[in-house]
Parts: C-alpha cells; sequence; structure tokens
C-alpha cells in the first residue's frame, strides 16, 4: 500500500505539533515545582504557624513568581518583534523600546502594589519583611550589617541614608527577573552608597583593610 508524500509530511507535522506541546506542558509543570518549591523555602522562615495560613502565603509567592515570569515573557517577546521590524531604523526601534520598557515598569509596579497587598493581608509587617529578604537572598540585612561593621564611626544619619537606599533596591530588586537582575539592583544602589559615604570623607579601601582586621583577630580569638 502506497503512502503519499502528502499524507507522510502531515503526519510528522502533526507528531511534531503534539511533542511541541508535550513539551510546553512538561516545561510548565517543571517551572511551577520549582517555584512552589522556591516559595515553600521563604514560607518555612516566617515562623507562620497555621498550615492553611502558611499554604496560602506559599501560593501568594508562588503566583507572584509566575506573574513576573508572565511579564517578562510577554516583554521578551514584544521586543523581539520591535527589534526585528526595526532593524533597519535605529530612531523607531530606540523609540519602540523605550515605550516598551515603561510599559514593563508600570506593570511592574502595578504587580508589586497589589503583591505586598496580599501579603499583608496574610502577614505581620515583620513576616513581609522576611519574604522579601526571602525572595533576594537577604542581601539587604547582610548589607547593611556589612556596612555598620567595616565603617565603625557611622552617623545615625548615615545609616538611616544606607538603609534607606538599600530599602529601595530590595524593592527593585524584588520584581527582577533572574538572580544576577537582582544583584544588579543591589550593586547599583551600592555604589550610589559609596559615593554618598566617600563624599563625607570615608576612605573606604581603608576602612575595608581595617574591617579585615578585625574579623581576621576575631577568628583567631574564637580559634
Amino acid at each position: 500500500m502506497r503512502v503519499s508524500f502528502l499524507a507522510l509530511l502531515l503526519t510528522f507535522s502533526s507528531i511534531a505539533v503534539s511533542f511541541a506541546q508535550n513539551n510546553a506542558v512538561e516545561d510548565k509543570a517543571a517551572y511551577q515545582k520549582v517555584i512552589t518549591e522556591r516559595a515553600d523555602k521563604i514560607v518555612a522562615n516566617l515562623g507562620v504557624k497555621d498550615a492553611g495560613k502558611a499554604e496560602k502565603v506559599r501560593n501568594v509567592i508562588r503566583d507572584q513568581y509566575s506573574n513576573l515570569n508572565d511579564i517578562y515573557s510577554a516583554r521578551d517577546a514584544k521586543v523581539a518583534a520591535i527589534k526585528d521590524q526595526q532593524k533597519d531604523n535605529k530612531v523607531e526601534r530606540d523609540s519602540a523600546l523605550g515605550k516598551q520598557a515603561r510599559i514593563t515598569d508600570a506593570e511592574l509596579a502595578k504587580l508589586h502594589k497589589k503583591y505586598i497587598s496580599k501579603l499583608s493581608a496574610q502577614l505581620t509587617t515583620e513576616q513581609v519583611e522576611g519574604v522579601k529578604n526571602g525572595m533576594t537572598y537577604n542581601v539587604m540585612p547582610n548589607t547593611y550589617k556589612a556596612y555598620q561593621e567595616e565603617i565603625l564611626t557611622l552617623t545615625e544619619d548615615q545609616k538611616k541614608q544606607i538603609f534607606t537606599w538599600l530599602h529601595e533596591a530590595r524593592e527593585r530588586a524584588m520584581d527582577a527577573e533572574s538572580s544576577d537582575k537582582k544583584h544588579a539592583w543591589f550593586g547599583k544602589y551600592k555604589g550610589r552608597i559609596n559615593n554618598y559615604l566617600s563624599a563625607a570623607g570615608y576612605d573606604l579601601k581603608k576602612e575595608g583593610v581595617e574591617w579585615e582586621k578585625r574579623r581576621k583577630a576575631k577568628a583567631a580569638e574564637a580559634n
């Protein structure tokens, strides 16, 4: 029995589409598993005693990761289309990309506000702080502590300014699309803080050397 080339082509095409769809489903399931586990780890450190509430909070955090991913996936598709459509017109391309960036920022800001509202409905202020730090690898509290340990003569106003900038960095990092992008936000604000401290007369290189000496001395005492 002879099978036409067209029939074979249609069969192979059908198999390819089915394979792609199955892969998409598997990828989505794998991603959901990853972000659910990530959310579980954050909730585990909050001290939520009620199992039902813990699950609700876990789902809020998980859904935030998913919603952020949706925003960035849509942005990437639009950016790719803009670059393709305007590849011969740099002015129009850059203008369109700038507009898309502003749209994405607005979407992220709206989502961020809703997210904090949902968390606040279930958690205390301290626990919400725990979620924020959990989503950003505890960079804010660790960095704030490090600045105070490195520079022992910081004034209260200087400590307040450092805290304010690190807090702002964390709010932005929470919505970032990857670990690298999260750390990049802190890097940007740490640069601002370092410039601020240098302008105030601190020799950061010298402060760092002295801090390292204190840490080594403390480690030696412990041994």
